[in-house]
């Protein structure tokens, strides 16, 4: 177990409406290793977003655990939760969640300035992850001035910068072009070699087939899928 990048364990979410309760997810167990690429599929609702939450410790389990190197997120105050998530995590969302009053390298930078990194390094390596997701020549823009491919391309900038151990990406495709969502995972692949592992929530049959290993949830349970 010490070699995974994250675990869970028993997984189960629960939600109560009205005089029924809902079992979203249902004792899961799921391992990611270092530079492991996994694609989560299922159909809508069936509780995939809620997953991705629970792995990145932006909800609590109702029963069960996350470990998040070797750390139960559950048992964590906000403040080391949240230091750990920075250090250690990137997500990319189904819509991008920038900043708008900041351009595209500031929002890029933001998670390394709020780790500490001095403002001119932070600087140095969001023009960097720009450039690597194509977006290079539009440092400047803020996200009024993008397009939604673009605005999406300057997320996930943003979720790689700090070089994290563990990517979520939930269907960070959508809103790209052809051209756009091939850069992306060649980018995926070459993270990968560098030990970066990802979690990735699609629709798409082709972006699954990528990815070294796929799961559909399935009724609250995550089962493995024939390759």
């Amino acid at each position: 177990m010490s070699d995974a990048v994250l675990v869970c364990e028993d997984l189960s979410r629960a939600y109560v409406d009205g005089d029924r309760t809902v079992q979203v997810l249902d004792r899961v167990a799921f391992r990611l290793m270092p530079g492991e690429q996994v694609a989560i599929v299922g159909a809508s609702g069936s509780g995939k977003s809620t997953l991705l939450n629970l792995l990145g410790g932006l909800d609590d389990p109702s029963t069960g655990r996350v470990l998040m190197a070797g750390r139960d997120l559950a048992e964590l105050g906000e403040r080391e939760r949240c230091r750990l998530r920075n250090e250690r995590l990137g997500f990319v969302y189904q819509f991008h969640h920038l900043l708008p009053e900041f351009d595209a390298r500031e929002n890029v930078a933001m998670p390394l300035l709020i780790a500490g990194v001095a403002r001119g390094e932070a600087w140095r390596r969001a023009e960097a992850m720009l450039e690597r997701v194509g977006m290079g020549h539009r440092l400047s823009h803020r996200p009024g001035q993008l397009s939604g491919g673009e605005r999406q391309r300057v997320a996930i900038a943003r979720a790689l910068v700090t070089a994290p151990d563990c990517v979520l990406m939930d269907e960070p495709t959508g809103n790209l072009d052809p051209k756009s969502a091939e850069q992306l995972l060649s980018l995926i692949d070459e993270l990968g070699r560098e030990s970066a592992a990802f979690v990735v929530v699609t629709h798409d049959p082709d972006i699954a087939a990528r990815m070294h290993r796929t799961l559909e949830l399935h009724e609250g349970q995550l089962r493995e899928m024939p390759r």
